[in-house]
C-alpha cells in the first residue's frame, strides 16, 4: 500500500500554488529574452532554465515541452500588446480616424519598446508547427477584431478583409524592425493607417447584372 505524503506546506509565507505559479512566469520572462536574443529554434530548454535562474525540472514542472513555452510566452505578449490596443482605442475619443491611429501607435509603440517581445510577437512564431499557426491566426483574428469595432464597425462581416489588413500592418512592422525601426514611429503610424482605412472604406455597390 502507497503510504500517504504529507501536504505541502508554505514556504516563508508562499504557498506551493504561488512557488510554481512565481517559477511559471520566470520561465516565460526567460524564454522571451532567449527567443529575442538567439531566435526559437537556436534556443534550448537549458539555455530558457540559465536565463530563468531554475533546473530543467522546474520546466516540465509548467510546459510539456519547447514548443509548449513558445506558444504560451507568444500568448503573453499578445495579451500584453492587444491590452495596449484596446486600452488606445477607448481613449481616443469618437472619431474613428483617431481611435485607429491611436491604436496603431500603440501597437508600434509596444513593439519599439520591447524589441525582444516583437521578435517573438512577429518572427519566431511562424512556421514552427501547426499548433503554433493556430496560435499566431487567434491572435491575428483577435487583434482585427478589436481595431474593427473601434474604428470601422462596418468591416465586422468581413472577417478576410480584416485578416488582410492587419496581415499587412504586420508585414510593415517586419520592414520597420528590420530597418533599425526607421521611419520614426509617427510616419511608420501614418503609413499603416492609410491601409488601416481600407477597414472604414464603405464597400463598392455591385452593378445589378
Amino acid at each position: 500500500m502507497t503510504p500517504e505524503l504529507p501536504p505541502a506546506r508554505a514556504y516563508r509565507g508562499v504557498s506551493p500554488e504561488e512557488r510554481r505559479a512565481q517559477r511559471r512566469s520566470k520561465l516565460i520572462a526567460a524564454a522571451i529574452a532567449v527567443y529575442g536574443k538567439r531566435g526559437y529554434r537556436q534556443a534550448t530548454v537549458k539555455a530558457v532554465c540559465e536565463e530563468a535562474g531554475l533546473t530543467e525540472r522546474y520546466f516540465y514542472e509548467s510546459f510539456a515541452n519547447s514548443e509548449d513555452l513558445l506558444i504560451t510566452s507568444y500568448r503573453t505578449v499578445t495579451y500584453k500588446v492587444f491590452g495596449d490596443i484596446a486600452a488606445a482605442g477607448q481613449s481616443a475619443g469618437r472619431a474613428r480616424g483617431e481611435r485607429a491611429r491611436a491604436m496603431l501607435r500603440a501597437y508600434f509603440g509596444a513593439l519599439q519598446r520591447d524589441p525582444q517581445s516583437a521578435r517573438v510577437f512577429l518572427v519566431e512564431i511562424r512556421g514552427v508547427s501547426r499548433a503554433v499557426d493556430q496560435a499566431f491566426d487567434a491572435s491575428l483574428q483577435a487583434i482585427g477584431d478589436e481595431i474593427a469595432r473601434h474604428s470601422a464597425p462596418g468591416a465586422a462581416d468581413d472577417e478576410l478583409l480584416r485578416a488582410g489588413v492587419i496581415g499587412g500592418v504586420m508585414h510593415i512592422a517586419l520592414r520597420w524592425i528590420d530597418q533599425g525601426y526607421q521611419p520614426p514611429l509617427d510616419s511608420v503610424v501614418e503609413t499603416a493607417l492609410r491601409l488601416g482605412m481600407v477597414l472604414a472604406a464603405p464597400a463598392p455597390r455591385r452593378k445589378a447584372g
